[in-house]
């Protein structure tokens, strides 16, 4: 959503203590400092609340007001901000309600009334009153319960009771039908724990599905369809997570024991504890959005916590730049970590375990080449070192350790199953030399571990409930458990979900990094790019993002192909609400006024918004109308058509908050088809009912040129749908992705806008600044056009 407040000028000095003292957390309250956007509505926030301090339940909410309160609404944020002073709007839930239903009310009349209900104030949703409508709805469907039992979809059963009570506590009531769930199926059956084959949804159901996604734009509603219901609680993770199957017939069944879950339920008081494990090897995409969407999304969901975790396992690769955008995005899409760690953090107790590992006979010092192993895989042999005794490898570790072995002369390899059908059973490697220095653990080390070995490690040392994954990991798993239960360590419950694959660009890093590094693209950021800093800079928020994710869902579904027209979508749907309209013209045409006096200028109303009043000045910006006004060159033709609503020799037109224009003349260049300039005059009794109507940039004054702005036009960065499966992918690149127009002409409010202002040009799109922008010239992105080829539909 839009923020309020004056963004167009640098914000009131705030200091630090200032917004500390609202409860807000030292990064959040800095972050907010450094945007003078942020600044300048969190002041505005403060003077109208009237306060200096408050509870942290308040001021988060204060500062979700600071930064999601709609600008076509400003009229009514004292009174919002009353209702949460007062407590009458206590949660993120009513506020989002709150705004939802002034975004809709914009500067008209607001009916208390109205208001209260549509955000839940006043109503208070006891215990009782949650355990007899979860009693009522299971009664209700108690056929269904008893014929699917614990297959049931709890989902619908907390979406069928949270429609009676949409402020109810999400959590009590999810716990109220899992406990009487149990009272009325008792313990569960074999049969219980074998999940269902999904049948195929057939057509018809899409039409279905497009009706609830679109019904989902109700806060609460979108709160029903909770995308975590899927996932178990912590203390349910004792069941069998795999089955390792070996090659000789040996078959391990990796679960907790009683004993380990309950260790680790003391340890984390029985909390969800997620982790987003990036590699600080590149900047983070769209795909990585939905990874931060489920991670740290179900820890929000159950009250836990989730880690932010640098995998950084290669010295190489890493680099400060990476991991200082990593945390900045993190923070950017919304989400707050638990705390910040480092895979390094581990390596000395990853080195212990391997030790033990070696004394327990499953790993090995090899001395083959990175060929020789495959190979050896590939014939499913044995390396000729597998069975050298214990004692020596765990004296040639130790030279490892030392940096007495040359790189590339030897690793640690897992004792696992080298004639296993899966490859990742294969003696993966634990260990290998590399004689360079780490980022964050310095020169400690020369022995670094590898991700199939660190990875599952961490997690079980960080007390992980829920490790979350793309599928392509799916055939890791045996690897993962493998390791937990040769060690005896709490096993996290693993769930591989879809990876995001998008229409019409790249999301490999090793793609990207050559877009970048070869200069294909502008950099890390260039908004062509569906990195989430090209997306940012793009005019792209984390909210439209995020409402993108939860529209594609979290299943385990195949890795079909979104177009990206679905994602454009939810950017449209936020901006038609949050961006102001202003016009701007892109290629200008001289039209001259000739009946309208030398000299004068008419200051005329634009609406920033299409349902604002004509008498609320806060809705509207000034547009000067002069004898010199400048038009769209493709708005002109020679020679008109019934189809056709542009000028054209002896036709009229209107332009858009001004005056019907004729065309009287035309004066031309060089050659016939070179229009240089229009005659043209205008009918200040507006007496024509015309229905072409265009968009126009005026001289400000006499002789005075308009405001001038670089505007970018991007389009698709690739020509095929899906460039990453082509050979030759970079020979599909758009050479037309993008067009840089030096000269627009802008109406002279635009001359305020700063970086992180959105607007849309009427008939041209939506637009955000760009972070080239200087005091002597602004720079505009499109962000996206008016068409919408995805939500005639609906979305999904």
């Amino acid at each position: 959503m839009g923020t309020g407040g004056d963004g167009d000028k640098p914000g009131p000095a705030l200091p630090l203590e200032a917004l500390l003292a609202l409860g807000l957390d030292q990064r959040t309250a800095e972050n907010a400092l450094v945007n003078n956007k942020v600044t300048a509505n969190l002041a505005a926030v403060i003077a109208e609340a009237g306060i200096k301090e408050c509870d942290k339940s308040v001021g988060n909410l204060l500062y979700a007001v600071a930064t999601k309160y709609p600008t076509n609404a400003l009229v009514h944020r004292p009174v919002l901000i009353s209702y949460i002073l007062s407590t009458k709007i206590k949660n993120p839930a009513q506020l989002d309600a709150a705004l939802s239903f002034l975004t809709n009310t914009g500067p008209d009349c607001l009916d208390v009334g109205k208001f209260e209900e549509a955000c839940g104030v006043g109503v208070v949703v006891s215990i009782e009153e949650i355990k007899s409508t979860v009693a009522d709805v299971l009664e209700e469907n108690m056929a269904a319960i008893k014929e699917q039992r614990y297959h049931i979809n709890v989902g619908m059963l907390c979406g069928l009771v949270r429609k009676r009570h949409p402020w109810g506590d999400a959590k009590a009531i999810k716990e109220e039908i899992d406990k009487r769930l149990v009272e009325i199926l008792g313990p569960k059956t074999e049969a219980d724990n074998i999940k269902p084959v999904k049948k195929k949804k057939e057509k018809p159901a899409k039409v279905e599905e497009k009706k609830v996604a679109v019904a989902t734009a109700a806060p609460p509603t979108e709160e029903e369809l909770n995308p975590y219901t899927i996932f178990p609680q912590p203390e349910e993770n004792f069941k069998v997570h795999t089955e390792i199957f070996y090659s000789d017939g040996n078959i391990w069944r990796a679960h907790n024991t009683k004993e380990i879950l309950e260790k680790h339920l003391e340890a984390t008081g029985g909390k969800v504890m997620t982790r987003f494990p990036p590699e600080p090897n590149g900047y983070l995409h769209i795909g990585h959005a939905k990874a931060m969407f489920i991670d740290f999304g179900l820890a929000k969901e159950r009250n836990g916590h989730c880690y932010l975790r640098f995998d950084d396992t290669n010295p190489e690769a890493e680099k400060k730049e990476y991991i200082d955008h990593i945390q900045e995005i993190v923070h950017w899409m919304g989400w707050e970590p638990y705390k910040v760690t480092y895979t390094s953090d581990y390596f000395q107790a990853l080195y212990e375990h391997a030790v033990e590992l070696i004394r327990k006979g499953l790993a090995y010092v090899d001395h083959q080449t990175a060929e020789e192993i495959k190979e050896y895989r590939e014939k499913k042999m044995n390396s000729p070192w597998r069975d050298r005794p214990i004692e020596e490898s765990l004296k040639l570790f130790e030279d490892m350790r030392l940096g007495m072995i040359a790189e590339g002369a030897a690793t640690l390899r897992m004792k696992q199953d080298m004639q296993n059908e899966n490859k990742n059973m294969s003696d993966l490697i634990a260990y290998r030399i590399k004689f360079t220095p780490h980022p964050h653990a310095g020169d400690k080390w020369c022995i670094y571990p590898s991700y199939d070995y660190a990875h599952c490690m961490v997690d079980s040392l960080e007390n992980i409930t829920h490790s979350l994954c793309t599928l392509e990991f799916d055939i890791r798993r045996p690897s993962y458990y493998w390791l937990l239960v040769a060690l005896g360590l709490y096993q996290p419950y693993v769930w591989e979900y879809s990876r995001l694959n998008i229409s019409n660009t790249v999301m490999s890093k090793r793609k990207l990094n050559r877009l970048v590094t070869e200069k294909w693209v502008d950099g890390w950021d260039d908004p062509r790019l569906l990195t989430l800093a090209g997306l940012r800079r793009r005019g792209v928020s984390s909210t439209a993002i995020n409402s993108f994710i939860r529209g594609i869902g979290i299943t385990r579904s195949d890795n079909s192909l979104i177009r990206v027209d679905r994602l454009e979508y939810h950017i449209r749907e936020e901006l038609n609400k949050t961006a102001p309209r202003t016009m701007v013209v892109l290629r200008p045409l001289k039209v001259v006024i000739t009946n309208l006096e030398e000299g004068k200028v008419l200051d005329l109303d634009g609406k920033m918004w299409p349902d604002a009043s004509d008498t609320d000045a806060s809705s509207q910006y000034k547009v000067p109308f002069s004898r010199t006004v400048y038009i769209e060159k493709t708005d002109f033709r020679l020679k008109d058509s019934k189809d056709y609503y542009g000028l054209a020799p002896g036709k009229s037109v209107m332009l858009r908050y001004a005056f019907p224009i004729k065309c009287t003349d035309v004066i031309y260049g060089d050659s016939p088809d070179d229009v240089v300039e229009i005659r043209a005059e205008y009918d200040p009794l507006k007496t024509s009912k015309l229905k072409g109507v265009l968009h126009w940039v005026s001289e400000p004054a006499p002789g005075v040129e308009p405001l001038k702005v670089e505007v970018r036009l991007f389009e698709k960065l690739f020509m095929s749908e899906n460039p990453g499966e082509l050979e030759d992918w970079l020979g599909d690149l758009n050479p037309h992705s993008k067009e840089v127009i030096k000269d627009a002409y802008a109406v002279p409010s635009l001359a305020t806008a700063v970086l992180g202002d959105k607007f849309q040009f009427e008939r041209l799109g939506y637009f955000a600044v760009d972070t080239d922008s200087t005091p002597e010239k602004l720079v505009f992105n499109r962000t996206v056009t008016l068409r919408d080829s995805f939500g005639k539909a609906g979305p999904k």
